[in-house]
């Protein structure tokens, strides 16, 4: 079965989720792009903005570059704009994310946005018809293609992760060791990446590449992970404990989804 349906990518329609703000479901996935127990707006900023920001070592004036998995409808760039409103930086702020579905960019001018990101109309509207947006304290790029692909060729280094894309059971090959190896090859030696994920396998391949990880301070919303190349200040996930416990806990592998038996 192939691992993605083209066919199907325009078969989309819009979900209200418990925090009063808009989704869609994809039928290429069978999944909405967000929670709708935890609301697409409160999950980009409590699972995502929140704690990347707090736990970043970047001072206000230093230049950070964020990478958000996948773009979707954009919740997670456009909280984004909306903390930094109220959290200014001096240093500018670059935010890179890979998305193949160029007809869902350009059709975001017209969503239904949450009042927060009224004042990015003009944002959305440049990536929306442009893919990009810069400004002197901003510059947000859409990297249109197979996140894979892309992923290996950004040419700076990333200081935050957003790993967002659909889950490991839809979209498996966005959270395989190999796909972790890819971010690692990015990453800054202070990254923070924050993912709504804590399934075994996608912590086995977070941990195989040299990630410490670490639960998420409650939010309010359902946890996740944190990992990071260093050690933070938060409640440690030992992973060494849960291979003993469970030796045949495995990270998800590429062969497996690109050369199934």
């Amino acid at each position: 079965m192939p691992l993605y349906n083209p066919s199907k990518r325009r078969d989309k329609r819009i979900v209200l989720t418990e925090d009063g703000t808009r989704t869609l479901y994809s039928a290429e996935f069978d999944e909405c792009y967000h929670s709708t127990r935890d609301g697409a707006l409160k999950e980009s900023l409590h699972k995502h903005i929140l704690p990347a920001f707090a736990l970043t070592p970047k001072a206000p004036q230093e230049e950070m570059t964020i990478l958000d998995i996948c773009f979707g409808l954009g919740y997670n760039t456009l909280t984004t704009l909306h903390y930094l409103h109220s959290h200014p930086r001096s240093g500018k702020v670059t935010i890179l994310s890979p998305e193949f579905d160029r007809e869902l960019v350009a059709s975001l001018k017209a969503f239904d946005y949450p009042d927060a990101f009224a004042p990015f109309r003009g944002v959305i509207a440049a990536l929306s018809e442009r893919g990009k947006y810069e400004d002197a304290k901003l510059k947000i790029k859409i990297l249109f293609g197979d996140a894979r692909e892309r992923i290996p060729q950004i040419e700076t280094s990333v200081d935050i992760v957003y790993q967002d894309p659909f889950s490991p059971k839809k979209n498996p090959l966005l959270w395989t060791r190999e796909y972790f190896a890819d971010l690692s090859s990015v990453a800054s030696e202070d990254l923070i990446l924050t993912t709504y994920s804590s399934a075994t396998p996608v912590r086995m391949g977070l941990y195989e590449n040299g990630f410490l990880l670490y639960e998420p301070p409650a939010a309010g919303v359902r946890s996740g992970t944190i990992a990071s190349l260093k050690p933070l200040d938060l409640v440690p996930i030992d992973m060494e404990l849960k291979q003993r416990r469970n030796p045949a806990a495995a990270s998800l592998k590429d062969n497996a989804f690109l050369n199934p038996a």
